[in-house]
């Protein structure tokens, strides 16, 4: 069976060099699986999930936008900013998103610029929070 070879960087470290069967990616317009021998394929990812699948285990990774590029079996995800799962502060991720959500509400008081940084923000810590979340539950943690 041919098998995928994953790296996934983001400019300050790599976060994963790993192996799957399957992987599944939150590209912009939408979502991609990606099988052994897929057509070469090259995308822009926005926030959300990163699954690689292997003999029935699940590698999942927090992402926030990026490009991936798929050849040769060979997957390349360059991400502004990825995290595994098991990594995320769920206190520290929902104390962000409190934040994010204070500030959207006084909405009054920021501009345009300032509105659309916190609801990436927004967007981007309920993303971790769930990916987290659901990591946590299949653990039975």
């Amino acid at each position: 069976m041919s098998i995928i070879k994953i790296k996934i960087v983001t400019p300050e470290q790599v976060i994963c060099e790993c192996e799957a069967q399957q992987v599944t990616l939150p590209v912009t317009d939408g979502e991609v699986t990606i099988l052994p021998n897929h057509r070469s394929y090259i995308a822009s990812l926005k926030i959300g999930e990163i699954i690689a699948k292997k003999d029935g285990a699940e590698n999942n990774i927090a992402v926030v936008g990026g490009f991936l590029e798929f050849h040769d079996n060979k997957l390349v995800v360059l991400a502004d900013e990825a995290e595994r799962a098991e990594e995320i502060d769920i206190e520290k991720a929902e104390a962000a998103k409190q934040r994010a959500e204070d500030i959207k509400n006084n909405v009054i008081k920021t501009d345009e610029t300032e509105y659309a940084h916190v609801a990436a923000t927004l967007e981007r810590e309920m993303s971790r929070i769930k990916i987290a979340k659901k990591y946590l539950s299949r653990k039975g943690l």
